[in-house]
């Protein structure tokens, strides 16, 4: 049994008809609004009621959006800080390299300069390495017998003089600096020409003068030289300055240190003089190549045998 409403409630307008007819009243109210903006409150307010909604659906899709762009920023700036940090020391690294560039040609320019205003033959070297025993100062240096090098041979750089060559191989060479305990130096004060003789401070990394008399002219900031007596160093060879000096009035000697001249400690280049230079003879020696004895004359016979004049 079907129920059915009553014909009241089945009045009105077709649908088609009310089709038409809301579709007119939409046409109308579009071209009211484009021509005389009559709906424009009305869509304001609408808007801002709808906001709220259209934030709450909107929030899911803009979190996803800012999470995705969160991480893929960190993964790009991870990338960028570290090709800057690799940048940054390929960069150290070439600036270092060309300050020490740097810094080796202007010290085989001084080395140049030295070797031009030095008045024996020398023979440009680098330094490969310091020696193996701690307890002695000495370097190995990059040319040996095969290129003339001899054992004595004073070395020096553009600063003064750096010690002596102690062990000669056939490609390489050992240098004993002059602050090695072992080794002595004659030296001579520049200022005032007095002599001495300079010992090596071993670990200090000093000179000491040692034997020198408590009242002896010298003070702080002389220069001392190679005074050439020795006939190793030729004369008038930077070796060290003078920074310390202790006069106790109970002791004989005073205590002298010095600075050395040159950079026993730091430095990649020497120069190893020669030592074929030509040297004055000793008096006894020439004497003896002359056979006769310095000091004593042939004498004379009364008879006049050994006068040449005296056989007319």
């Amino acid at each position: 049994m079907e129920h059915s409403p009553p014909p009241f409630f089945k009045r009105g307008p077709a649908p088609l008809v009310r089709l038409a007819f809301f579709a007119s009243l939409s046409f109308a109210l579009l071209v009211l609004d484009a021509r005389f903006r009559y709906a424009e409150g009305l869509r304001s307010v609408l808007a801002l009621a709808v906001y709220p909604l259209q934030v709450v659906a909107t929030a899911p899709v803009l979190l996803a959006e800012r999470i995705s762009a969160y991480f893929g920023s960190q993964s790009q700036l991870k990338e960028e800080n570290t090709a800057l940090r690799t940048r940054l020391l390929e960069a150290s690294l070439s600036a270092q390299r060309e300050e020490a560039a740097r810094a080796e040609a202007t010290q085989l320019r001084r080395l140049v300069g030295a070797a031009e205003r030095l008045p024996v033959e020398s023979t440009p070297a680098e330094v490969l390495y310091n020696g193996r025993d701690p307890y002695s100062k000495k370097v190995v240096i990059d040319r040996g017998a095969q290129h003339g090098l001899k054992l004595g041979s004073p070395v020096v750089d553009e600063a003064g003089v750096l010690g002596q060559v102690t062990r000669v191989h056939a490609m390489v060479a050992e240098v004993t600096l002059v602050t090695d305990k072992d080794q002595a130096i004659p030296v001579q004060v520049l200022r005032n020409g007095l002599r001495a003789v300079a010992f090596g401070g071993g670990a200090s990394g000093m000179l000491e003068l040692r034997f020198m008399a408590a009242n002896a002219e010298i003070q702080n900031g002389d220069r001392l030289v190679t005074s050439g007596i020795d006939g190793t160093y030729p004369p008038g060879l930077p070796v060290a300055s003078v920074s310390k000096i202790e006069r106790d009035a109970a002791y004989a000697f005073a205590r002298i240190a010095c600075q050395p001249a040159a950079g026993v400690d730091a430095g990649g280049f020497v120069l190893v003089l020669s030592q074929d230079a030509k040297r004055s003879a000793y008096p006894e020696d020439a004497a003896a190549r002359a056979g006769k004895r310095p000091g004593k004359r042939k004498p004379r016979r009364k008879d006049g045998a050994g006068d040449p004049d005296a056989v007319r």
